[in-house]
């Protein structure tokens, strides 16, 4: 998996998401059979959680991805530069085949919720979830009015990510963690204290 999806997964499962990385679309109509013409970097859903409902190591939903209370499912781009759309993000065609795939809804809703999210960057389908278009990446200037999609820099993603390991570290360095992303970013996080423990250490002496 690319480094900068893998990293992008591990901060929307920590923030609840069901996630599936490099979406493969298909063409089966050549003569030659099917063939892969593009993948979607992310695709994430976050069911909607009861009020009042929580777990011993939940981090609140960061503010910084843009969602709201209810069902959440993100058509994600992850690009290490500035941050913009693949041309397969902006395909009706690529986005309709995958909504229909991932069951996010009816085929027939497919085209109707594919236009409006390419106009506006998000739609709410029949069933009751909301669908938006985000992409992840390295902006070196403010994101441009009016655009149809939402940014998270990865520098907040790092930063999302480190604050949760530090805050939870009593149960979360206990833990293996099997997500190569965040297996890492723990490592870090144990190194760094390890190192500040040896240091206090010492001083001490």
């Amino acid at each position: 998996m690319d480094t900068a999806v893998g990293l992008v997964q591990a901060y929307l499962r920590v923030n609840g998401y069901f996630t599936v990385a490099e979406y493969p679309v298909l063409d089966a109509t050549g003569l030659a059979g099917p063939r892969t013409i593009t993948d979607l970097d992310i695709l994430a859903v976050r069911l909607h959680r009861a009020p009042g409902a929580s777990g011993t190591v939940d981090a609140p939903l960061d503010p910084a991805l843009g969602a709201g209370g209810g069902a959440d499912m993100i058509v994600g781009e992850v690009k290490e530069g500035r941050p913009h759309p693949n041309p397969a993000m902006r395909d009706p065609a690529v986005l309709e085949a995958a909504f229909t795939r991932f069951g996010c809804c009816a085929p027939e809703d497919a085209a109707r919720l594919v236009a409006e999210l390419l106009e506006t960057g998000r739609t709410v389908a029949p069933e009751g979830h909301t669908i938006r278009t985000v992409v992840f990446g390295n902006p070196t200037s403010p994101p441009g009015a009016g655009a149809p999609w939402h940014t998270v820099p990865f520098a907040r993603v790092l930063r999302y990510l480190e604050d949760h390991l530090s805050a939870h570290w009593g149960i979360l360095g206990r833990t293996q963690i099997k997500d190569d992303t965040l297996a890492l970013l723990a490592l870090r996080e144990k190194a760094d204290r390890a190192a500040t423990g040896a240091s206090r250490q010492g001083t001490d002496r």
